[in-house]
């Protein structure tokens, strides 16, 4: 006899025992790595251990999950550039140590090399502008910042009245992902480290 049992289906949407948070941190591993046009859906949805219908249910599309995991970046691998621009005592502190600490950060082994947001989408599909021009805006975050940081130091007499706090963060924004380029291109903690050096200099100079 025929078996008349309707056909077993397969569940749709989220797995049993979804973690959206290690879903989520898989995936900024991936973007970190491949960025955002170079990571497919098969590479989010393998290294998430997830279905891509659980993806898109989970966080709408994938302009939305990098989005995220930006975010996620900015708030645990990412975040020692603003605790060093807001717990040292003095802007020239708070520079220096945000560049010995993008040198360590940016080699280091325990993640992909470089910085998630300094070098990220920087040319894209015309399709794409919106999450390049969302990249752009946390850069000049991180450019006000620092701006806000050495204005401190202008207005704390570190630095001479007329020097040119927009260009002076321009300086060292430029540095920082610079040391993410090149610690992409191989170059060791030392090495960027003696770059970090050389970058103290230029406010040296201006004292």
């Amino acid at each position: 006899m025929k078996n008349s049992s309707p056909p077993e289906r397969r569940p749709r949407g989220r797995p049993r025992g979804f973690d959206s948070t290690r879903a989520l941190e898989q995936a900024l591993k991936v973007f970190w790595r491949l960025g955002y046009e170079g990571a497919s859906i098969t590479d989010l949805t393998e290294a998430m251990g997830i279905t891509a219908p659980s993806l898109y249910a989970a966080f709408g599309s994938k302009a939305e999950l990098y989005r995220q995991a930006l975010e996620l970046y900015r708030a645990e691998q990412g975040a020692f550039t603003a605790r060093a621009l807001d717990e040292e005592p003095t802007a020239r502190a708070a520079l220096d140590r945000s560049l010995r600490e993008s040198a360590r950060e940016f080699t280091s082994r325990k993640h992909p090399r470089g910085c998630m947001i300094s070098t990220a989408v920087l040319t894209c599909a015309a399709e794409n502008q919106p999450i390049a021009e969302h990249v752009a805006g946390l850069r000049a975050d991180t450019l006000a910042r620092l701006r806000d940081c050495i204005a401190r130091g202008i207005a704390q007499g570190e630095l001479p009245a007329g020097t040119n706090a927009e260009a002076l963060a321009r300086y060292f924004g430029a540095i920082i992902q610079g040391m993410s380029v090149q610690a992409q291109d191989g170059a060791s903690e030392a090495e960027l480290l003696a770059l970090a050096e050389i970058a103290m200099r230029a406010w040296d100079k201006r004292v």
